[in-house]
């Protein structure tokens, strides 16, 4: 496994749109794996995206304290409520955002074996699967912040 750099906010990549992954791989493993280990590395990140990392697939790795949950070519395919959270990200150091965003959300996406699944999140990992997802579509916290402060 490797720790690989994370890409700060000026970063262009960050503002595209990823592709969907056609066969999920040796390579993609090895990706999702290096992600995993670079969250983990972070000490406080809860999820990574592919761009972050500088990689342009929908690829998303989600830890908020319950384990690993891997996450390829996810989609948002229902969502309800809503809920005002406060988000930081990994590109975004040292900024924190007020946003609006559903209090449950219903993600279809295929797992390392290429098996279809489904998740439904709430609350936090409501907000951490939105987030991702957002990064997916090359939009940051930031963008959708009712308000954004500075540590």
């Amino acid at each position: 496994m490797a720790i690989r750099n994370i890409r700060i906010v000026d970063d262009e990549i960050l503002r595209k749109k990823s592709k969907e992954v056609k066969c999920v791989d040796e390579k993609i493993l090895m990706i999702l794996n290096d992600m995993a280990d670079t969250m983990y590395n972070t000490g406080n990140g809860a999820g990574l995206a592919a761009p972050q990392v500088g990689i342009l697939k929908r690829l998303v790795v989600i830890d908020m304290g319950e384990g690993l949950i891997k996450l390829i070519n996810p989609r948002i395919v229902e969502s309800s409520g809503t809920q005002e959270v406060t988000e930081g990200c990994l590109s975004v150091p040292g900024k924190w955002g007020k946003l609006k965003r559903p209090a449950t959300v219903k993600v279809e996406a295929l797992n390392e074996n290429n098996e279809k699944f489904t998740i439904v999140g709430t609350g936090d990992l409501a907000k951490c699967l939105c987030h991702e997802i957002d990064h997916l579509e090359g939009i940051l916290f930031i963008d959708k912040a009712i308000k954004v402060v500075s540590e």
